[in-house]
């Protein structure tokens, strides 16, 4: 089944990964002069223009906030495990951090987490087959096009795949809100799996389990969590910041 993205920024971080083929290019003619920049990197890659009228773009976009554009792509591949794993070990020992989300079904969380693992260097991102946001249109746009350069797994046991890490020498590090040990005074160089739960509920009892330390963001107001995606973006660049002290 074909995917649809929509706003400037997305489409032209699709068009020029080189990723997905797109199969079609849609808008309301006539184009701004932004539009129209966007419509000839299109027309250079051969993807073909179809004028819609502006209700018929959003019903395709599935929300009126699409700038004019919507890009209709092939399916999303998922990178395979073993796939992942070898990008992991072609990282050499100690340097490689990947990030596993539990049970997040929140899209734009999803998107906003899979932008920070991006800018933080991750290898990849791991996600359960059930009880988990897919990668959707409104994924992509809230990634403002990490989709395109980061691998994203999904895997039907999270724990064993946890498991699986720990056998390539990784250590698993879940966040969670009563944690033993504050973020910040753990040592978090080497090859580091993060896990971040879903919110309200946070990791789920047997991923909770195979993680090898619970860790704690240390809160000094009044409210009693962060937002999902900023804990995860937290989280990530301590370990960005602990390499590169």
């Amino acid at each position: 089944m074909a995917e649809t993205i929509c706003g400037i920024h997305p489409v032209t971080h699709e068009l020029l990964s080189g990723g997905r083929r797109p199969r079609e290019f849609c808008c309301v003619f006539p184009l701004s002069p932004r539009l129209e920049e966007l419509a000839a990197l299109a027309r250079k890659s051969n993807v073909p223009i179809r004028d819609l009228s502006r209700p018929e773009l959003e019903a395709l976009a599935g929300t009126p906030h699409h700038q004019g554009v919507v890009l209709v792509l092939e399916p999303f591949a998922y990178t395979p495990w073993e796939e992942l794993l070898r990008r992991c070990r072609q990282g050499g020992k100690g340097n490689s951090l990947v990030l596993l989300l539990d049970s997040i079904t929140d899209p734009r969380n999803f998107g906003a987490i899979l932008r920070s693992a991006d800018a933080a260097g991750c290898r990849g991102v791991i996600i359960p087959k059930d009880r988990s946001c897919p990668v959707t249109g409104v994924v992509h746009k809230a990634s403002s096009g990490a989709l395109a350069q980061l691998p994203v797994c999904r895997v039907t046991n999270l724990a064993r795949a946890m498991e699986e890490l720990k056998r390539e020498g990784f250590w698993i590090y879940g966040l969670a809100a009563e944690g033993s040990t504050p973020l910040f005074g753990h040592d978090l160089k080497g090859d580091v799996a993060l896990v971040v739960g879903c919110e309200g509920k946070g990791l789920r009892p047997q991923v909770r389990k195979a993680c090898d330390a619970h860790l704690s963001i240390p809160m000094a107001g009044r409210v009693a969590s962060l937002n999902v995606a900023v804990a995860a973006s937290i989280a990530l660049f301590e370990v960005v910041r602990q390499r590169s002290g």
